[in-house]
């Protein structure tokens, strides 16, 4: 099928498809003229692909692990593959120390926001 075809059955952009293509993740045949073509098993790709990022993983990330899976939604499966686990195991630590982060720094802004807000006038 065409680019604009499975953008359409996707629900993406034709520029989304040529985003994955550019990040190694979708690989569509050149017809003689130039245009995209995709396998049917593309549509499943760009949902898998769609998934993953939604759960908050790299493209590279992505890049590496899609191969890994199968299905799409609640369906989204990994294969068995100690690879795959580990490096899964190594994405979350990463999200880990990034939510630590986000963490102390909201708290701190908090405390900045409290001690920076005039408390409110006492009525008589």
């Amino acid at each position: 099928m065409k680019i604009g075809e499975l953008a359409r059955r996707a629900g993406v952009t034709t520029r989304t498809l040529r985003y994955y293509e550019e990040q190694d993740l979708l690989h569509p045949e050149r017809q003689p003229n130039g245009y995209r073509s995709y396998p049917e098993s593309a549509l499943l790709r760009v949902e898998q692909i769609r998934d993953l990022l939604a759960a908050g993983l790299s493209t590279r990330v992505i890049r590496v692990v899609v191969p890994c899976f199968e299905g799409s939604g609640s369906e989204l499966r990994p294969q068995v593959d100690e690879e795959l686990a580990a490096n899964l195991a190594r994405e979350v630590e990463e999200m880990d120390v990034r939510i630590d982060a986000l963490v102390r720094n909201r708290d701190a802004v908090c405390r900045f926001l409290h001690s920076a807000t005039p408390a409110p006038a006492e009525s008589k």
